[in-house]
């Protein structure tokens, strides 16, 4: 029988339910428990036999468990439990403020390395999967321009973003692509794009009894790394209308390079996703980069690392001899 890795969640909303359930059909996986700052009773996790402990419980727990993943926020959570908990565990965080990503690269490296363990951060899909396509793209045409599209989609870490706005009771942020942006791109034209011609954001906000609707929007539509630098439209819902018409989590995208090779000949490469759920795809990439991380700190690479380092066999469940016969 294959030896279980043993999971921790640290975390459980929408992200931790995902992993739960991505966990469920690894068979390489067992679930040790959710870690929370909830009180545990208050946490209904899918499995009925799925212990549910307070965060204070992972003091006692660095025996048991082989990967944390790591399913809070970008915005105030990971920055602190990431570089705190790699001290003591190997670790998967779903980090994707890009604009951070370096610094936070660099908290978690100084934690990590000393102490021996391994520590993934920002997996997902972007940054994530779209990441490697991005560095895909740019290696196979040099001479070129590469286009990141997202979209239509609701994104988890902005809206969390906005949930931390003082006034706001609830929300949900959309992210929608320009359509003549892409078509330009699909053509080979190689447009140059700002940001704010690429996308626009759409923001459903309930708001909190006596909040001014006025603050609440401008600091939204201020907020730095996520919202200042589109075109953003807030639209104040009941709470109601929240729970009726944005209760669904899709996304997606797509990541082009278009460029040229050889005597002018025109080469585009696009990777594209369309997800029914957001949080349970991202959980998936989680959970099979626990599978990588498991494997490198057993094999001595310790230290921060991100999707760039992690040889893409290392995420599959099969044996490299079933990778030589069966995929490659």
């Amino acid at each position: 029988m294959t030896t279980q890795i043993r999971i921790g969640i640290v975390g459980y909303g929408n992200l931790g339910r995902g992993v739960e359930a991505a966990i469920e059909r690894s068979e390489d996986m067992t679930l040790v428990g959710v870690y929370t700052r909830r009180d545990p009773s208050d946490v209904a996790t899918r499995g009925s036999d799925v212990a549910v402990h307070r965060m204070e419980a992972l003091d006692e727990a660095s025996e048991d468990i082989d990967v944390l993943i790591l399913c809070g926020g970008s915005k105030n959570d990971l920055p602190v439990q990431s570089p705190a908990l790699a001290a003591r565990f190997n670790l998967v965080d779903s980090f994707d403020t890009h604009a951070r990503i370096p610094e936070h690269f660099a908290a978690v490296d100084a934690t990590a390395r000393p102490a021996g363990t391994t520590a993934l951060i920002s997996a997902g899909w972007d940054p994530g999967m779209f990441s490697l396509n991005r560095v895909f793209g740019e290696a196979l045409l040099p001479d070129g321009d590469t286009y990141t599209f997202w979209g239509r989609g609701l994104s988890q870490g902005h809206s969390d973003a906005i949930r931390r706005v003082a006034g706001v009771a609830g929300g949900v942020q959309y992210t929608l692509p320009s359509e003549d942006a892409v078509a330009a791109v699909r053509r080979g034209d190689r447009p140059e794009l700002t940001t704010r011609q690429k996308h626009t954001r759409e923001c459903f906000v309930v708001l909190a009894e006596g909040a001014d609707p006025a603050v609440v929007r401008e600091a939204i539509v201020t907020m730095p790394d996520y919202f200042a630098d589109y075109d953003t439209t807030i639209t104040f819902i009941s709470a109601e209308e929240l729970a009726r018409d944005h209760a669904a989590m899709p996304h997606g995208g797509f990541v082009i390079r278009s460029g040229v090779t050889g005597d002018g000949a025109t080469q585009t490469i696009e990777y594209g996703l369309t997800l029914g759920s957001n949080p349970e795809f991202t959980a998936s990439v989680l959970v099979a980069y626990a599978r990588a991380v498991h494997r490198m700190n057993a094999d001595g690479q310790v230290g921060a690392r991100t999707v760039y380092d992690v040889a893409p066999g290392l995420l599959s469940p099969k044996s490299p001899e079933q990778l030589r016969a069966e995929l490659l």
